[in-house]
């Protein structure tokens, strides 16, 4: 019996400690979008990317075409040259596929200039949404722009606009 009663207790205890929680829903996402300097970094890293790809496409057509010389040409070079031209081609492949690691990988330059153009407006949202937080009192801040889903949210508890608003940007 004690133990039923301290197991009821415990449930209500977590009920209204649960019930009593105060939260919101933003979406950065949408937020961003908002946001003109947003738009115009997201434009220069887009301006970027192409600049690059264009690069390695390129080297790679300029490969490719080493690669065409060679199948037509390898009937006729001596042992040594045919290794000589691979041994090229292989470092001019190698070439390549480092540059397009250097610059679209795991924290590569795209990651780099991601971070230096576009950490330091994410950083002006994340202040606007601890501000909006800290005035409404609320115990916690959901995103569901990414990564969490949301299966139904009372559109009372969205927030995106008053964040906005923070940020001095009509929504």
């Amino acid at each position: 019996m004690k133990r039923i009663i301290l197991i009821a207790c415990v449930l209500f205890t977590g009920f209204v400690s649960a019930s009593a929680q105060r939260y919101a829903i933003i979406d950065t996402k949408y937020i961003l979008d908002k946001m003109p300097e947003y738009r115009d970094a997201d434009k220069k890293i887009q301006q970027v990317s192409e600049q690059w790809q264009k690069e390695i496409d390129d080297k790679q057509a300029e490969l490719d075409k080493m690669y065409k010389n060679y199948d037509a040409e390898q009937f006729m070079l001596s042992d040594e040259l045919k290794k000589k031209r691979e041994t090229e081609l292989f470092n001019r492949e190698k070439e390549v596929r480092d540059l397009q690691k250097r610059r679209f990988g795991y924290e590569g330059d795209l990651f780099k200039e991601r971070q230096r153009i576009v950490k330091p407006i994410q950083d002006k949202v994340y202040n606007a949404i601890q501000k909006v937080a800290v005035a409404h009192a609320y115990d916690f801040v959901l995103d569901k722009s990414e990564g969490i889903t949301v299966i139904f949210a009372d559109p009372k508890l969205e927030k995106s606009d008053e964040v906005l608003r923070e940020l001095g940007i009509r929504g």
